[in-house]
């Protein structure tokens, strides 16, 4: 008759430590998010879409007291909430600096309450960072830019909260409907004002 193989009992000290190890912190996650207001989100979609190391991007709405709002309530301006978008990111791929160089080269830094063609508190650019760190690097590419330019950033930085996504037919509206997109963005003025502000750095795709 066979014998059950019996396999000795880990050590306790191993398995203790075993028991212990903690799980792998954020630093060490496969994918992040970073929320950034540009005025209409669309184009901040476009944008961010285009820069390696960027999973996803989902249109929303961030900053405000009303929970799951419309876009109709948004752009009313009765929500307080800005238009926003959700950049999901690998933090292995590019960083969050990175992505706020990309950020500051696709808005107008110095509108208030407005972006491009789109006037409103719903328009305005928005940071909202969610981490210490965050905080202090947006502070940090803020501070830079009143430097070189030598006036006021009237982009806001704001703790984030919470995000709810638009409709449906906000998601990915510039690759569904190009012509009709392409149209609203030159009429807008957004990349002709770009290159007013930023020159070739417009569009933040000639990363440093």
């Amino acid at each position: 008759m066979t014998m059950p193989l019996r396999l000795p009992k880990p050590p306790s000290v191993l398995l203790t430590l075993v028991l212990a190890a903690p799980a792998l912190g954020d630093d060490h996650a496969a994918t992040a998010t970073a929320i950034f207001g540009g005025g209409c989100f669309w184009c901040v979609e476009e944008a961010f879409d285009k820069v390696e190391g960027v999973v996803s991007t989902t249109s929303g709405f961030s900053g405000g007291h009303v929970e799951n709002p419309s876009y109709n309530q948004v752009v009313s301006g009765a929500t307080g909430h800005a238009e926003v978008v959700k950049v999901e990111y690998e933090p292995m791929r590019v960083d969050y600096p990175t992505l706020l160089h990309v950020f500051w080269r696709n808005i107008d830094p110095f509108a208030e309450d407005r972006q491009f063609c789109d006037q409103g508190s719903a328009y305005r650019s928005a940071i909202f960072f969610r981490s210490e760190e965050e905080r202090e690097l947006a502070e940090a590419s803020r501070d830079e830019l009143v430097e070189r330019f030598g006036r006021d950033i009237a982009t806001e930085l704001s703790p984030f909260e919470a995000f709810y996504p638009a409709e449906d037919y906000h998601q990915g509206y510039y690759l569904r409907n190009p012509v009709r997109y392409q149209y609203y963005k030159a009429a807008c003025g957004r990349e002709r004002r770009l290159e007013e502000i930023w020159g070739d750095e417009a569009g933040g795709l000639g990363l440093p």
